[in-house]
């Protein structure tokens, strides 16, 4: 029952980081595109990607259960790719077929890659 509650705690403080990170690029460079949702989600590969090589590489000085509560937790609250797909389907909606494409490959690269740089850093 612990680590539910700490799973849980996570997830809120995640999804209020999300929400002010994405507000924070959105107000920088407007709504025309979902940037803050692609930096949402470049930025919690990189710490999933930095949490999972550190634990690979025998690095994690933290218990199991900090793990937990940052990939299950905080992570899983803070990366949406709901949001990204909602978005993307927007998009589609309004005609905007490039923007759609390049937010999908663009994520997905984008994700992947820093996932790898995360776990070469926590390695």
């Amino acid at each position: 029952m612990r680590l539910v509650l700490l799973v849980g705690l996570g997830s809120g403080l995640g999804g209020m980081l999300r929400y002010w990170l994405s507000g924070l690029v959105a107000s920088r460079v407007g709504e025309t595109f979902p940037w803050g949702t692609v930096a949402v989600n470049v930025l919690g590969s990189f710490v999933i990607g930095l949490i999972a090589g550190l634990t690979d590489s025998q690095r994690w000085a933290g218990s199991p259960e900090v793990r937990q509560f940052l990939m299950l937790g905080v992570l899983g609250g803070f990366t949406t790719y709901s949001s990204f797909s909602l978005q993307t389907l927007r998009l589609l909606q309004d005609g905007e077929w490039w923007p759609a494409v390049g937010n999908v490959v663009g994520t997905t690269l984008l994700c992947l890659l820093f996932v790898v740089v995360g776990v070469k850093v926590g390695q």
